[in-house]
Parts: structure tokens; sequence; C-alpha cells
């Protein structure tokens, strides 16, 4: 992937109320002692509504992907205009071949050979169709054989085929956008958390590689339990947070971890697990605003 850049109510006047409630029973016309209903009790600082509740807004809302795209392309692109990306090609040499579109796509990591092939069963012909012999040689490595010279050139020019944008759009949530949210609900976590989980198999896939997503979440569980299973969600995100810095550190490419330490980690320790604007963050020392 591209790399660049809460007061508790006290009981004491409940227990006033049914009091007053039994002397006065006799008579009809008494002014009633009522508790509101409707009011939500306030959570103690560190603890959060169970995991029911946090799942009743997800990732999927529409708002909060829009911002999820923005945050993964502050760190991505260093731009919060995600929109802006499908045309970006380079190779960045973290070994992975070239890099390209919306989330970063690789030709070293299979991402990149499946979002041709997908755009050349939609629309057969078109400029990058020719490359796919050898997208699938180079499939797992860093080379560029059969790609270079036209490669790069060929891929910006698709970019302006509204076919490739969708494609690119698809791609990203079948492979990463939507197992994030569906692992993330399952676990019980909301909005952050199901964003950490999103950015995390972005970066590193869903293979079973000991820095793989799968490895990480293992990795968290083992020191935190997710709200599915009881446990509470800021501790547990701060163990899926403490897993996923250890895996980045495993890669040169990914040893700045800014994107976790000044953005996900910020948001975490203010409390902001539905990802409420305004927010502020920094990654790679650049400074970002949304709302």
């Amino acid at each position: 992937m591209r790399t660049r850049a809460q007061d508790r109510t006290v009981s004491r006047a409940t227990t006033a109320c049914l009091a007053l409630g039994l002397v006065l029973l006799t008579v009809a016309t008494a002014g009633a002692c009522t508790v509101t209903p409707d009011a939500p009790p306030r959570t103690a600082p560190g603890h959060h509504a169970r995991h029911t509740a946090r799942a009743a807004t997800g990732l999927d809302d529409p708002a909060k992907k829009e911002i999820a795209m923005q945050l993964v392309s502050s760190a991505e692109n260093s731009s919060l205009d995600w929109q802006a990306q499908y045309q970006y090609i380079e190779d960045i040499g973290d070994g992975r071949g070239y890099t390209g579109g919306i989330i970063g796509f690789t030709s070293g990591t299979h991402d990149m050979l499946e979002l041709v092939e997908l755009y050349t069963r939609r629309k057969p012909g078109n400029v990058l169709a020719q490359y796919l012999p050898a997208l699938r040689e180079v499939d797992g490595g860093d080379s560029h054989d059969g790609l270079d010279p036209g490669f790069p050139e060929a891929w910006k020019k698709a970019a302006r085929d509204p076919a490739f944008r969708k494609a690119q759009n698809d791609e990203r949530d079948r492979l990463y956008f939507r197992p994030a949210v569906e692992r993330g609900k399952a676990d019980g976590i909301g909005v952050l958390g199901q964003f950490a989980y999103y950015d995390a198999l972005v970066v590193h896939g869903d293979g079973d590689d000991r820095t793989g997503f799968p490895a990480i979440r293992k990795r968290a569980l083992a020191k935190a339990e997710p709200p599915s299973r009881g446990g509470d969600e800021k501790t547990y995100l701060n163990a899926f947070l403490d897993a996923r810095v250890w895996a980045m550190r495993q890669e040169e490419a990914h040893r700045d971890t800014s994107r976790i330490d000044t953005a996900q980690r910020v948001f975490l320790k203010d409390g902001n697990l539905d990802l409420h604007t305004p927010l502020n963050w920094k990654v790679y020392g650049e400074r970002y605003h949304l709302g």
C-alpha cells in the first residue's frame, strides 16, 4: 500500500420518590413525583454502551464511509481527496511492485490483478487488458517485467473511464471494506473499531502470514475480549491497535506508525467510538481536519 507520505444518576432520588408515593397513595390529587424514563444514563468515564448499541450505526453508513475513505487517503496519499487517486500509480520501493488506485492495489499482492480482471470482464478490450499476462507473471513479487514502459500511462488512461473507477470501488468494498464492517459488527465494535479493521486490511491484507489481519486480530484477542464476548470496547481496541503497531514495525516500509499513534489512537483516547466530527489528526507529521 502507498505509504506517504461521560455523571451517574443517584438512586436516592428514586427512593425518595417511592417513599413519597406510599405516603400520598390515598391522595389522588397529590402532585406526582416522576423520574424521566427517556433520558439515557450517562456512562462513567472509560465505560461504553454494550455492543448491541455500538452496532446500530456502522462504518457502512454513507457519511461514515466517506470519513473512512478520507482517513485512509490521508495516510496513503497525503490528501483528503480520495477520489483524485483513481489515476495514481507508482512503485514506492516497498517490494510490492506497482501501487495504484484509491487504496493502493499492488501488482505484487494479487489485488491489482483481480482488479484488472474484473475490469476486463466488464469491459473487454480495455487499455489494461493487454497487461493481464504480465500481471499474472509478476504477482507475488516486485518485478515490472512485461509492464514497463506502458503500464503506468495505460492505468492513468483507464482511470478516466467510469467503468474502471467503479471496478476500483467494487474491489475495495469486496476485499477490504465489507469484510472489515462485517467482522467489526460481529465483534461488537462501533464505527472507530470497524475503521481500525478496515485500515488494517488495506495495509496488511487478509492472508495467513504473521502480519496479516487475522494474525493481528488474534494477537489482540490474546490480550482483551471484544464487546461481543463481554469485554470493554475501549480496552479491546487498544489491544488491537497495539497489535497493529507491532505488525507495522515488522516491515521497514510501514515502520512509521503515525496513522495509528496520531490518528486512530487519538480518536480512541477521546472516546470518539463513532467517529463523530469534527476530527483532527496527524499522519506523517501533516495535520488534517474534518467537520
